[in-house]
């Protein structure tokens, strides 16, 4: 039995004593009469043609997430979350090579047939600081270090015990232990770890300062990857305009004496409903022997929805990129392009293409979403010509 297994049975003990056994099963049923039951489904076409040997993609799936929330007693909540992820219509021509489906036959969609536990946690929360321990979504400033990845129609999911803090006004203070990391590929390439994660953020007159410390210890491969990090996030008014601004700077080391730094520097302007961004990411290479990492992010997010970079090339990556996104009838729509270079020139590697990105999404009705997207990237020295195109409709309740 690990140690998050223990810790789980003992916060359960600690939680089914709060008072004599009558009192404890009017507690409980207190809380179960007043659950609610949530739910959402995700309907999603998605297309991938490469420029290689691989036959190109599709699939059509329909994700399923039912899940209930139990009503609060003395601060004391749990919630349960069932998600399952399905082919539709027999539309099945992909591969996904962690779970051995059809590799290399086709492109990569990654998004196997799946029915798991989502979420199961137990929750203790005041006004001030909220706990809960068991698996959990758990997400950090944006994804770029600590996601959920749900764009995948299996959204990564973390074993852990977590505790947000507010002190005081402006301030929040983030630990997380991970013992387990869910990822999307179902239970086929789940990581059991021992990660370590630390955040605090303050809220100051030219914005929010979050510093950070992530350590990340691999118990799959022995690895280990410490990351130490600052960032300043904020907007300021100009006449009837918001000027947007975005500066991060972290530091990388492994215990294989390899480090990287990474920054961000993004600045943009939003006016009459339209926003516009012109932004720098680096992601630093050690002498073009190791990239910069961000294992547990929501890589879709970031470097291209062509998901060409979900693993940074040892060359390091650097991504220079402007953005535009704005209302468009009952909708929001989004353009963006990239222009990718490496970090550290070789005699083989120095241009790593160009991506173009689109979305226009929109919801309708109370409860009902949909969209398309597509990414289009274009090849240089790394990978190959890939042209992606997706088409959802959702529904919660």
């Amino acid at each position: 039995m690990n140690k998050f297994n223990k810790s789980l049975i003992a916060l359960a003990v600690c939680a089914s004593s709060f008072g004599s056994v009558n009192a404890s099963a009017d507690i409980l049923t207190e809380m179960l009469e007043g659950a609610d039951l949530y739910g959402n489904l995700r309907l999603r076409y998605e297309t991938v043609d490469q420029d290689n040997a691989l036959d190109d993609a599709s699939a059509l799936t329909l994700r399923t997430r039912i899940g209930f929330n139990t009503a609060e007693v003395n601060g004391w909540s749990a919630t349960v979350e069932i998600e399952d992820s399905r082919v539709v219509l027999g539309e099945d021509e992909f591969s996904v090579p962690p779970s051995g489906f059809q590799t290399g036959e086709f492109s990569v969609i990654a998004d196997p047939e799946t029915t798991e536990l989502d979420q199961g946690f137990l929750k203790y929360s005041t006004d001030k600081i909220t706990a809960k321990l068991g698996r959990q979504v758990f997400t950090l400033d944006g994804h770029r270090f600590i996601g959920h990845v749900g764009w995948r129609q299996d959204r990564q999911t973390f074993d852990a015990l977590t505790v947000v803090a507010k002190p005081a006004d402006g301030i929040t203070l983030t630990g997380a232990f991970i013992d387990n990391r869910n990822r999307i590929f179902a239970e086929d390439a789940d990581i059991n770890s021992e990660d370590f994660i630390g955040n605090a953020s303050f809220k100051t007159p030219i914005g929010k300062v979050t510093g950070y410390a992530y350590l990340l210890e691999n118990e799959e491969n022995d690895s280990e990857l410490d990351t130490y990090g600052i960032s300043l996030k904020g907007s300021a008014p100009i006449g009837d305009a918001k000027f947007l601004y975005h500066a991060e700077y972290a530091t990388q080391e492994t215990d294989t004496d390899f480090d990287a730094d990474y920054l961000f520097l993004e600045g943009g302007v939003k006016v009459s409903g339209v926003t516009a961004k012109l932004g720098y990411e680096l992601l630093g290479s050690d002498d073009g022997q190791f990239g910069f990492s961000t294992p547990l992010a929501t890589l879709h997010k970031f470097n291209g929805w062509a998901d060409i970079f979900l693993g940074t090339p040892a060359q390091g990556l650097e991504d220079t990129y402007v953005s535009l996104s704005g209302k468009i009838g009952p909708g929001t729509a989004t353009v963006i392009y990239h222009e990718f270079d490496v970090d550290e020139d070789s005699a083989a590697i120095s241009d790593a293409g160009s991506e173009l990105d689109l979305q226009y999404a929109f919801k309708f009705g109370k409860k009902y979403s949909a969209g398309i997207k597509a990414a289009f990237y274009s090849a240089d020295d790394i990978a190959v010509d890939t042209d992606k195109v997706w088409v959802w409709v959702a529904k919660s309740f």
